[in-house]
């Protein structure tokens, strides 16, 4: 698939999603019945299928985990300082945390498995698992540590240990160590409700995106937009170059993060007494505008 078309399909299926949601289609009950497709069925299928028959150390290695831990603290660092002068409490930490916290579920994982095929989807794999257990927490922290509301804090951590996603990624490095594999029908399924994530899933973002009114201050909208779109896959490509990371995993870690705002990220905001409003605004934006960007890093990303 080619930049024209990859950029037609994701602005197409964001629109539908969108546009279903506005009309009523997909209402506040079927958005939840097709999230819970995506996330407990569709997505650990595409984790499974992207690392059950890989080498390990192919798809895991020293470098990949510390260059994920080094993107999200030094982003999310420059987030802090860049939004530390707004006044308003809900904003900034809508604002801070908008800028790191990535969709490499929704949008990373099912980009690259689509653009860049097989090995990266395996290495994106292990960058959305792993980045679940460092984003998570260090969302919820911030979020405490500039609204002061903490009590949803540890329901959120606990929520990690039952994430279908990682323990599809446990099972799928078990298998690819372990002398069993799955061949045949089995394979076949899961090959299949695989290649449904990325339709799925841009259409679970549009139908989740919930919007009042769409004014903002323009100026925290745009230094959000270029923190995470455009500012983190610098530092993961610098990052990433710096440790001397091999083709494959540099360019699958500066796609994953140039991945948006995820959907997630709204629902952290408002559980954690953030600007809701902002938080739903950035999500729309940031997700629209990933269309355009994530097929120009595509394109040059050696």
């Amino acid at each position: 698939m080619d930049v024209l078309t990859r950029l037609a399909v994701m602005i197409g299926l964001l629109t539908v999603g969108v546009g279903l949601r506005r009309v009523g289609v997909l209402d506040a009950t079927r958005v939840e019945w097709l999230n819970s497709v995506a996330f407990y069925v569709v997505l650990p299928a595409l984790v499974f299928n992207s690392t059950y028959d890989k080498p390990l150390a192919e798809i895991v290695t020293p470098t990949l985990l510390v260059g994920l831990v080094g993107v999200l603290g030094i982003t999310a660092g420059v987030g802090w300082l860049v939004h530390r002068r707004i006044t308003d409490d809900g904003a900034r930490a809508a604002a801070t945390v908008q800028s790191y916290h990535t969709n490499l579920g929704y949008i990373g994982l099912p980009v690259v498995a689509s653009a860049l095929g097989e090995r990266a989807a395996g290495i994106g794999s292990v960058i959305l698992g792993m980045g679940a257990l460092i984003q998570i927490p260090l969302t919820v922290s911030i979020l405490v540590a500039v609204t002061g509301n903490s009590r949803n804090f540890r329901s959120e951590v606990r929520r990690l240990a039952t994430n279908p996603v990682l323990v599809a990624l446990v099972i799928g490095l078990a298998v690819s160590r372990s002398p069993a594999t799955v061949t045949g029908i089995p394979a076949d399924v899961i090959a299949l409700v695989a290649e449904a994530a990325l339709p799925v899933a841009l259409l679970c973002v549009g139908g989740s995106i919930q919007l009042q009114s769409m004014e903002a201050d323009r100026s925290i909208v745009g230094s959000v937009l270029v923190m995470k779109l455009l500012v983190m896959p610098v530092v993961a490509w610098v990052v990433y170059a710096a440790l001397g990371a091999d083709l494959w995993t540099l360019r699958t870690a500066v796609v994953m993060f140039g991945a948006p705002a995820a959907v997630s990220t709204f629902v952290y905001v408002t559980e954690m007494g953030g600007d809701r409003r902002l938080a739903s605004i950035l999500v729309f934006l940031s997700t629209v505008a990933s269309a355009f960007t994530l097929s120009a890093w595509i394109a040059i990303v050696p």
